[in-house]
């Protein structure tokens, strides 16, 4: 999403907020700049009896209800009036702080929730390919950039404009010779802070991405914590990180130092314009080209005018910031999501699948070639392939999470680009070697597709998963809290309670992704006969390098190079010459090994 549209849309959504932070902007310009012409007046026309400073309105306004006299016996009069129009300001100022707080937290949250939803919604090919880290980075560091500029500066870049016009319009009116001078270093400080903004931009951007690499190291690092204490690589990470973190110092000492650089020139130009205009006034006040009153104006309006100049810099740098931080939030917008698919079918998937010609690759290299096979409706398939040689690309493309390019794949004579993909992922239960728990209660991690499921249907699920007895002798039974990623539980069990977890959505069509293959052979065996009482009508694919876990099943497929190579039942394999015989002599011949020296 182009980053203006994206602005657009945020704008539209908070447009009132947004309204009352400017009026109440425009307000506190006003209200500054009528204090000192209170003065001036006060000095110049009530107690030097010289012409009014005051715009004509205000002059007969005033005149209304006080004359000079009056205000001169009355000089408390002048002092209510200033600390009136100061509280009257701090309302304003409030205000302004509240509206453009309240915005910039709106506009968070919109981004947050936009983002997330987008995410949810992107295939599975990006998610392969994209670093969690960065997009954590990119949904929290860089949406708070934004509403960080939005509730603090935003409205500084309305207030900086307001500011330098009435002061202009206000000084050019008194003296132009005068106005001149007094701004003569302000053009100076505009191209200063235009060129710092080229300069911080692309420092900004640096530092961000650094950001964002060193956050993909440091999330990559603690969820493989586990390998990472087991092959005694703490000093390896920890000197990648090192890198990271050096890389972001540096970016970031860049950066810091472009604005040392600013505000130390801001300030010199500053005070080198203060100067100027005090001695000059002071010099136009003994010549009597001007009054006191006057002085107090100029001096007082470039003082006010300057510290927005001055600010800009800051205002400018974080803009830069902020710009940076929405291409990178556009560019995930940007990321195209699956299609929506209106008027997609949603059928019974309870017929034969037939694969028909598939050819798939991740890159130029396909990993299935014109593969052909037809699985059975409530048949049970194992499949037995070299790594490499498809087996999970079968399962991923079963469920849409990769488009087909070639070829097509039916259920029930209906090709799945027809089926409605969510339909078609919560009727195929797909249960992977590595299944993913969140940090809840079992009970919530196995019941979290079916949220309302009865309890003994919940224990019905993970008794044919084989994982009752471990939950019964854990400390709090079902209520037991995990850990992130089920870091608290044993591969195998992690894997019985996705196991569970798919089994109470009552799938037509089941695959398990080498799903037994950390738990051990009696426990396997156990889940298997489980599975073929209550299978019934399900059609159930098997993908494993166990011979042991294949071995009951109807059917046998063996792929290499992405082609079935060969098929039948376990008995009929083993007696013909192929890869099954072969997987099934070593892994026969290992388990003899083992027996004979126990």
């Amino acid at each position: 999403m182009h980053r203006k549209s994206l602005v657009k849309q945020l704008f539209r959504k908070n447009v009132i907020w947004f309204l009352g932070a400017f009026v109440c902007t425009v307000a506190c310009v006003v209200l500054d700049y009528i204090i000192p012409l209170v003065l001036a007046e006060t000095l110049d026309h009530y107690l030097s009896g010289k012409p009014s400073v005051l715009p004509g309105f205000m002059t007969g306004l005033i005149g209304v209800y006080a004359d000079q006299d009056y205000v001169v016996h009355h000089l408390y009069l002048v002092g209510l009036a200033i600390v009136g129009l100061n509280l009257l300001n701090g309302v304003f100022s409030y205000g302004k702080g509240r509206f453009q707080a309240q915005a910039g937290e709106n506009v968070s949250r919109d981004l947050r929730n936009m983002l997330y939803d987008h995410i949810q919604r992107l295939p599975f090919s990006y998610h392969m390919r994209a670093e969690t880290g960065d997009l954590v980075q990119r949904c929290t560091s860089d949406v708070d950039t934004v509403r960080r500029f939005l509730a603090m500066q935003l409205m500084s870049v309305i207030n900086a404009v307001f500011m330098i016009v009435t002061a202009l319009v206000v000084l050019f009116g008194r003296n132009v010779r005068l106005t001149l001078l007094s701004m003569i270093v302000v053009p100076a400080l505009f191209v200063f802070a235009f060129l710092f903004f080229k300069w911080v931009i692309k420092a900004f951007r640096a530092s961000d991405e650094a950001e964002g690499r060193m956050s993909a190291v440091l999330q990559e690092n603690l969820t493989g914590v586990r390998v990472v204490r087991a092959f005694g690589r703490q000093a390896f990470e920890i000197d990648k990180f090192n890198d990271k973190v050096t890389d972001l110092a540096n970016k970031n000492f860049r950066v810091n130092l472009l604005l040392a650089i600013y505000w130390a020139t801001g300030d010199f130009l500053s005070m080198t314009q203060s100067m100027i205009t005090l001695l000059v006034c002071l010099s136009a006040v003994i010549s009597g080209e001007i009054t006191l009153g006057v002085m107090v104006i100029y001096t007082t309006y470039v003082g006010k005018l300057l510290f927005p100049i001055r600010q800009l810099g800051r205002i400018l740098s974080d803009a830069g910031k902020s710009m940076v931080a929405l291409d990178r939030i556009g560019q995930i917008l940007d990321e195209p999501t699956e299609p929506e698919e209106k008027g997609a079918l949603k059928p019974e998937l309870n017929g034969d699948i037939e694969f028909s010609h598939v050819t798939f690759g991740y890159g130029d290299e396909p990993v299935l070639r014109d593969l052909n096979m037809t699985i059975r409706s409530g048949e049970t398939v194992a499949i037995l392939g070299a790594t490499g040689s498809g087996t999970s690309t079968i399962a991923y493309l079963l469920q849409r999470l990769f488009p087909l390019t070639e070829g097509d794949i039916r259920i029930g004579g209906v090709s799945i680009k027809n089926i409605d993909r969510a339909w078609l992922r919560q009727h195929i239960g797909l249960v992977l070697q590595e299944p993913f728990l969140y940090s809840r209660t079992i009970r919530e991690n196995v019941s979290i597709a079916r949220p309302s499921i009865t309890e003994a249907d919940v224990d019905h699920a993970v008794r044919d998963a084989g994982a009752l007895s471990f939950i019964l002798e854990s400390e709090k039974g079902f209520d037991t809290v995990v850990g992130e990623r089920g870091v608290t539980l044993s591969g195998g069990q992690k894997q019985r309670l996705a196991i569970a977890r798919t089994l109470l959505k009552d799938n037509s069509i089941l695959i398990f992704d080498d799903s037994l293959s950390a738990v051990d052979t009696q426990t396997d065996a156990e889940i298997r006969a489980a599975l073929k009482n209550r299978r019934k009508d399900v059609t159930t694919i098997i993908i494993s390098h166990r011979v042991n876990t294949l071995k009951d099943a109807d059917r046998i497929i063996v792929l290499e190079n992405g082609c079935v190579a060969q098929q039948g039942t376990h008995d009929e394999l083993i007696h013909e010459d192929g890869l099954y015989r072969r997987v099934y002599q070593i892994q026969t011949s290992l388990e003899n090994e083992l027996l004979s020296e126990v």
